[in-house]
C-alpha cells in the first residue's frame, strides 16, 4: 500500500501572501521591546535633542511608561550594582543612579591611561613576588610536581583620584559622542530607506509613517523630566568614593572642585520624585499617538518590506546605545586625573591613600577588610585616627 501525500496549493500560497505582505509580524514587532527603548533613552536624554530614533518597541515603551509614570521615575533602575562612600564620614549607600553605574561599569572604557601603567606595574611586582616565593623555598615545581603558579591577570587595589573640572557645568555641558550621532544618522538612514517606496511605486504612506513615528520618537525623549531626574541632586563640594565593594579591582575617588559639583551621594540615592500632573497628561496623549500609529501600520499591506527594514535600522541602532560604553563626559561628568594609587596588596594601597589623603583610605578599610586587622595594620590605623583627632 502507498501513502500519498497531497500539499494543498493554498498552503504555499499562504506562505507566499505573508512573506510579500508580512504586516502581522510589523504589527507584533511594534509592541516587544520596550525595556531597550528606555536604557537607550537613558543614555541620550539630558538636553534638547535625545536621538533615540523610531523602532520596534516604541508602542510597549510608550503604553508601559503611561501606566506607570504616576509611581516610578523616567530613568530605570541601574545595571551595575555599585556602592558610594561619603569620604568624609564613611557613610555608605547602596547606588541608586543609572549615571553612577554607568561610569563604573565603564571605568575599563574611559579610564586613563596611567591607570593602566600602575594595573601593569601592580601585576609584574606580584609576579615578581611570586617568584621570590618559589625561590626562597628552595624547590622546583618540575621536580616534585607541583603545578607552577598561575599567570596572574589582576591583582590587589588599583585607586584612582579624579577631581571634577571647574571649567565645565556639570549636568549640562555634556559630550556629544558616536552614540549621541549613531541616532540623527540612523534617523536620517531611515528616511532614505521610506522614501525608496515614493519613488519607484508611488507610495508615500510609508514615508509618512517614518516621519511620524521619528517625530513621536524625538518628543518622548524631549521631556525636562529626564534631565531632572538624570542629575537629581544637590550640588556642592564633596567627595566621594565608587567601587563594586569587596574585591573590586578598581576604586575611584571624585574631589567636587566647587560649589557647582554634583552631589554623587545624593544623586546616587535619589529615588526621583512623584511624576507631575502635566507630564502624566503628556504621557498619555503620547500613548494615545502612539495608538493611533500602530492603527495606521496595521492599515498598510503593500512594500511593507520597507518599513520592517526601517524598524530594523532603529532597532540596531537602540540595541547598540543601550549597552554601549561612555565616557562620563557623556553623562555630564567631567573629570580630570590627580593621580593613580595602587599595590599588589589591597591593605597597602589603602595606606598609601590614607597618606596621600587623610581621612579618605580608613573609610574603605571596612569595606575591604570587614574582619579582623593584624596587629600592625591597627596600630597604623590607630595612629591616623589620633592624628585626625588632634588636626
Amino acid at each position: 500500500m502507498q501513502l500519498t501525500v497531497k500539499i494543498s496549493p493554498s498552503s504555499s500560497v499562504q506562505f507566499g501572501t505573508q512573506w510579500a505582505r508580512p504586516k502581522d509580524v510589523l504589527t507584533v514587532l511594534l509592541i516587544i521591546g520596550g525595556d531597550v527603548i528606555q536604557r537607550a533613552l537613558a543614555q541620550l536624554s539630558g538636553g534638547y535633542l535625545t536621538p533615540v530614533p523610531f523602532s520596534f518597541g516604541w508602542v510597549a515603551y510608550s503604553f508601559n511608561f503611561m501606566f506607570t509614570v504616576g509611581d516610578r521615575k523616567l530613568m530605570p533602575e541601574p545595571d551595575y550594582s555599585s556602592i558610594v562612600i561619603n569620604a568624609k564620614s564613611g557613610y555608605l549607600r547602596e547606588n541608586n543612579s543609572w549615571v553612577i553605574g554607568r561610569v563604573l561599569r565603564d571605568f575599563d572604557y574611559w579610564k586613563p591611561k596611567a591607570v593602566e601603567i600602575e594595573l601593569e606595574k601592580m601585576l609584574d611586582d606580584a609576579r615578581q613576588a611570586d617568584k621570590a616565593k618559589e625561590e626562597v623555598a628552595g624547590r622546583s615545581l618540575e621536580e616534585n610536581g607541583a603545578n607552577p603558579t598561575p599567570d596572574r591577570r589582576r591583582v590587589g587595589l588599583c585607586i584612582s583620584v579624579f577631581a571634577t573640572s571647574s571649567h565645565r557645568r556639570a549636568g549640562a555641558d555634556t559630550t556629544k559622542d558616536w552614540i549621541f550621532y549613531s541616532g540623527v544618522i540612523a534617523s536620517v538612514v531611515q528616511l532614505g530607506v521610506a522614501v525608496i517606496p515614493l519613488g519607484l511605486y508611488g507610495q508615500w504612506s510609508i514615508l509618512t509613517i517614518t516621519i511620524w513615528g521619528t517625530v513621536l520618537a524625538f518628543a518622548s525623549g524631549a521631556m525636562p523630566q529626564w534631565k531632572a531626574e538624570k542629575w537629581q541632586c544637590r550640588r556642592r563640594k564633596k567627595t566621594v568614593i565608587l567601587t563594586k565593594g569587596n574585591g573590586a579591582q578598581h576604586a575611584i575617588v571624585i574631589v567636587g572642585s566647587d560649589d557647582e559639583a554634583l552631589d554623587l551621594e545624593d544623586l546616587a540615592h535619589s529615588d526621583g520624585e512623584k511624576s507631575p500632573l502635566s507630564l502624566r497628561l503628556y504621557a498619555a496623549f503620547l500613548a494615545v499617538l502612539w495608538l493611533v500609529f500602530l492603527i495606521t501600520v496595521s492599515g498598510v499591506t503593500q512594500n511593507i518590506w520597507y518599513l520592517l527594514a526601517v524598524g530594523a535600522v532603529g532597532m540596531v541602532q537602540n540595541v547598540l546605545v543601550a549597552g554601549a560604553p561612555r565616557d562620563p563626559a557623556a553623562f555630564g561628568l567631567h573629570l580630570e586625573l590627580v593621580e593613580v594609587i595602587g599595590h599588589r596588596k589591597v591593605m597597602q594601597a589603602l595606606m598609601k591613600l590614607e597618606n596621600k589623603h587623610p581621612g579618605v583610605g580608613v573609610n574603605l578599610v571596612q569595606i575591604f577588610f570587614p574582619g579582623k586587622l593584624l596587629a600592625d595594620e591597627e596600630r597604623f590605623w590607630e595612629e591616623k585616627a589620633q592624628e585626625m583627632g588632634s588636626g
